[in-house]
């Protein structure tokens, strides 16, 4: 196995251009563990770890925010990133230990491209833009289009996550999951709501009941239907529980080793509603 540890964004698009096939790490929390039971077995792998310009993010001109693929977890849950995306800092915190998120990335969670990454439902729901670059090109991609399947996405052989743009909103954001324990737990469901009071509309995706991050496109028409027709922001029991079980209709789960398909159903409908709940307490703050 050939290893590089690459200082600078050129040198490792060079590499790609050059071996396509190359294993890229950013934590490599995720493919350490494939590596180690055998089922990656890479030829040639680079690491991003001292490519400082990805472990950055800044705010841009155009009023949204750039977040460099090598930034941690551990930078998303407690540092100024986490007042501004309090969603992305509260999936953060669920992702396994203090030192797995300490090495983990965003962009290591985009290029797994697993249904279960934490992060992924909040990038989702956030309208994030996926940025890609090869030694030839760059381009963005809208995260509703990046991934394709189950470890699956647009990306290709010679490219790299650079970072992801958001745009920050106004109002309640959260994310919550389930899992087989309460802490250190791939998710068997999970949910990200997001509010923006300024242009009251809502944005719920969830993650780990179907191929890809599913986007409730149909619970977001009721709620947008709802606010339409009252003043303030209050969404009342009967009107979130149809909206929890909408965007419960919207999975796609199957039974495997960690959950039954009925189980992770249930749960989107009932973590859709608490962070409804949720929201309703703290919008009420605003409107």
């Amino acid at each position: 196995m050939t290893m590089i540890n690459a200082r600078y964004l050129e040198e490792a698009l060079a590499v790609l251009a050059d071996q396509p096939g190359t294993l890229v790490l950013q934590g490599g929390t995720d493919a350490m563990v494939s590596i180690n039971f055998g089922r990656l077995r890479p030829s040639h792998v680079i690491s991003l770890r001292g490519v400082d310009e990805l472990r950055q993010w800044h705010h841009r001109d155009d009023g949204s925010i750039f977040i460099g693929a090598g930034v941690t977890y551990a930078e998303l849950e407690n540092g100024p990133l986490a007042t501004i995306f309090p969603a992305l800092a509260e999936a953060a915190r669920t992702v396994g230990s203090p030192q797995i998120r300490a090495s983990g990335t965003i962009g290591g969670n985009l290029g797994t491209c697993s249904p279960a990454g934490d992060a992924l439902p909040v990038l989702s729901a956030l309208d994030a833009v996926v940025d890609l670059r090869s030694l030839e090109e760059s381009r963005s991609v809208p995260f509703t289009d990046f991934m394709t399947g189950p470890k699956r996405s647009v990306m290709k052989s010679d490219e790299l996550i650079v970072g992801v743009r958001v745009r920050p909103s106004v109002g309640y954001q959260g994310y919550a999951k389930v899992g087989v324990r309460n802490a250190m737990v791939i998710s068997v469901a999970s949910t990200c709501l997001v509010t923006d009071t300024l242009t009251r509309t809502v944005r719920i995706a969830i993650g780990s009941v179907g191929p890809t991050i599913i986007r409730c496109t149909k619970a977001e028409a009721l709620i947008a239907d709802h606010l339409s027709t009252h003043s303030g922001w209050h969404i009342s029991l009967a009107v979130s529980k149809q909206i929890a079980e909408s965007a419960a209709d919207d999975s796609r789960p199957i039974d495997d080793h960690r959950s039954t398909a009925a189980y992770r159903r249930h749960a989107i409908a009932v973590l859709t509603q608490r962070l409804l709940e949720r929201a309703n307490q703290e919008n009420s703050l605003h409107v």
